[in-house]
């Protein structure tokens, strides 16, 4: 048996399991990942968080991501956020904001005065065409297809509440269009400043919400003329705020984080 030591995080509802792999090398299989993971088993969450030292000199940290179904993927912004109140809590870091690589590419999340986090998430990627359409079960869907370290496809919703997320989600995320899979995200505006959302990720299924979805959605949103910066996205677990003023600058999203427990859990392997 192995003896893991763990912290439980949420952010907005989106809630991680955190690991310190900083003096000890990440060496857990899928399996174990999937036992972490697993809501009666194990600890239950969205995805596992893994703390690292960098491999690059301009990082402070790496920052690896693993979705229940035990798949690491590039990208996860409420995830973002626990991390560097994770490093702080720990004593790993004593800035503010840090520099982490990820898959996705390098991102900064800082922690602001009022105890919600900021991070940097980079600009984001637009396919070409801006709308695109793909068909879903019959059903022509028009969707815009960007990047926000990892993919993201946006369809606009008369009701979020009345959305076929649960249906169609894991319909998109696995679409031939998509070798690699996607998250599906399904948005409803508000105002030009307020929008819904709902996502189904990829490899984790519906959450309560989803911070580089909640980027994808204003940015597709914005670039469609349908709203203005900053956007509030209102998630089902919590608010987060999304800033861009467009082209190539950078993402920026705000939102809470914080600590629920911390534990210690066996695992067979």
């Amino acid at each position: 048996m192995t003896r893991l030591a763990f912290a439980k995080m949420e952010g907005a509802g989106n809630d991680f399991v955190v690991l310190d792999a900083t003096r000890e090398p990440f060496a857990l299989a899928a399996a174990q990942l999937r036992r972490l993971a697993d809501r009666h088993f194990g600890i239950g969450c969205d995805q596992i968080l893994v703390v690292e030292p960098p491999r690059r000199p301009d990082a402070d940290f790496r920052y690896r991501i693993f979705n229940a179904d035990g798949g690491e993927v590039e990208q996860c912004g409420n995830g973002a956020r626990c991390f560097v109140k994770f490093v702080h809590a720990r004593g790993l870091s004593a800035k503010r904001e840090i520099r982490v690589e990820t898959l996705g590419g390098l991102i900064a999340p800082r922690l602001e005065a009022d105890g919600e986090v900021s991070v940097d998430m980079g600009p984001p990627r637009l396919a070409s065409p801006l709308v695109q359409r793909i068909e879903v079960d019959g059903v022509c869907l028009e969707v815009v297809i960007l990047s926000m370290g990892n993919p993201h496809a946006v369809q606009l919703v008369a009701d979020v509440d009345r959305a076929p997320v649960a249906t169609q989600g894991p319909r998109i995320e696995r679409h031939a269009r998509f070798p690699d899979r996607i998250n599906a995200g399904f948005m409803q505006v508000l105002d030009r400043h307020a929008i819904r959302l709902r996502v189904f990720e990829r490899g984790a299924g519906e959450t309560l919400a989803c911070g580089t979805g909640a980027c994808a959605a204003a940015v597709s949103g914005i670039a469609r003329g349908l709203l203005d910066s900053p956007v509030t996205v209102q998630a089902r677990g919590g608010t987060l705020t999304v800033s861009w003023a467009g082209g190539e600058n950078s993402v920026w999203m705000k939102g809470p984080a914080r600590a629920v427990f911390e534990g210690v859990i066996e695992l067979e392997g």
